[in-house]
């Protein structure tokens, strides 16, 4: 494309006086009442470290089948690991890549009386073969998390609401980190590297590898590209941020085309969420905000839960049936009988 699709926001302008401050969150307000997306700078994430987290990526993706396959996350109740190409769906289609899916570091909760959304609390599937995939990725949690509270203050603050509204009310945030290589693909047609969808939780903030293409975000009802740009993450809001705003805030339908082979992709999403047990309750708009809130968006084959650990758990298991039907079979038979009635 000619121009860029999003617009581009700089975080450091929160730490360059008053008014560039205020500028940035009327910026970041109309960029995610908009569209949802935008690209974000000034993060103050290093070249350095963009550069180690992407030869890590390499290198495990690069790593023999047997070394991938030993922390297959059909051995992970808690859907952590590595999922093979083909191994995860979106909206029942089979998406085209591979990954490794990297939560937060926790043992894994054994009371039976637990809800069901703790049976995502567990600890990661980490490659023997590369050790130093877990210190990178440790850094690389550490960087965005402060990024994405930066951000969530800044959005408490321009919807009316306290600075600390989400601090208060996140609780020990949830946290996932997706490595992704997505292959090329020979087909004809482009291919579903990952079909559209909207994201399950509050914030996203998005790695993709410099020059690589193949993001699409949902615009007007036309599908128009994001592709990369040098120093920058796209930033996307889901579902819960919506819910929480009233429809103020969108969240939007993206998707990946695969790219064409022999090329490849890699791309790091970050998810930044509440506690699986926090409800992220209504802000109080301002009049002006509250009259262009146009309520959530209502899909009744996917509705959108308060509680953060159920709008998880039911992402979850419809993304990786394989790991559902080996691990939780019962929550499955429980959620069909459900729906029957």
């Amino acid at each position: 494309m000619s121009e860029l699709s999003l617009p581009i926001l700089d975080l450091s302008q929160l730490d360059a006086g008053n008014d560039a401050a205020a500028r940035f969150r009327a910026d970041l307000r109309a960029a995610t009442h908009d569209v949802g997306f935008f690209y974000l700078t000034g993060t103050g994430v290093t070249p350095l470290l963009e550069q180690r987290l992407h030869r890590a990526a390499r290198d495990f993706f690069a790593l023999p089948e047997a070394d991938k396959l030993a922390i297959e996350n059909v051995q992970s109740p808690h859907f952590r690991g590595y999922t093979r190409v083909g191994g995860e769906r979106t909206q029942g289609k089979v998406d085209w890549r591979e990954q490794i899916d990297i939560g937060p570091e926790r043992a894994a909760i054994t009371d039976p009386d637990a809800p069901d959304f703790a049976r995502l609390i567990g600890p990661n599937l980490w490659p023997a073969a590369q050790p130093e995939l877990r210190e990178v990725v440790a850094e690389w949690h550490e960087r965005l998390t402060a990024v994405a509270r930066r951000l969530l203050r800044a959005w408490a603050q321009t919807l009316g609401a306290p600075e600390d509204y989400f601090d208060e009310h996140f609780g020990e945030p949830s946290t996932l980190i997706k490595i992704v290589r997505y292959p090329g693909s020979r087909e004809p047609e482009p291919q579903q590297g990952v079909g559209a969808h909207k994201d399950s939780g509050v914030l996203t903030l998005l790695w993709v590898e410099p020059g690589k293409g193949g993001l699409q975000v949902e615009r007007d009802g036309a599908w128009v590209d994001a592709p990369s740009v040098p120093g920058a993450f796209v930033v996307n809001i889901g579902e819960l941020l919506e819910y929480a705003t009233q429809g103020y805030l969108k969240a939007t339908n993206h998707r990946v085309v695969s790219p064409r082979y022999p090329d490849d992709r890699i791309s790091v999403p970050f998810f930044f969420n509440p506690a699986l047990d926090r409800r992220l309750p209504l802000i109080e708009l301002p009049a002006e905000l509250a009259a262009e809130a146009t309520g959530v968006t209502q899909d009744p084959d996917n509705p959108i839960h308060a509680l953060y650990g159920e709008n998880a758990l039911k992402s979850r298991l419809r993304a990786h049936p394989d790991v559902a039907e080996r691990h939780h079979s019962d929550l499955l038979a429980a959620r069909a009988a459900a729906s029957a009635r």
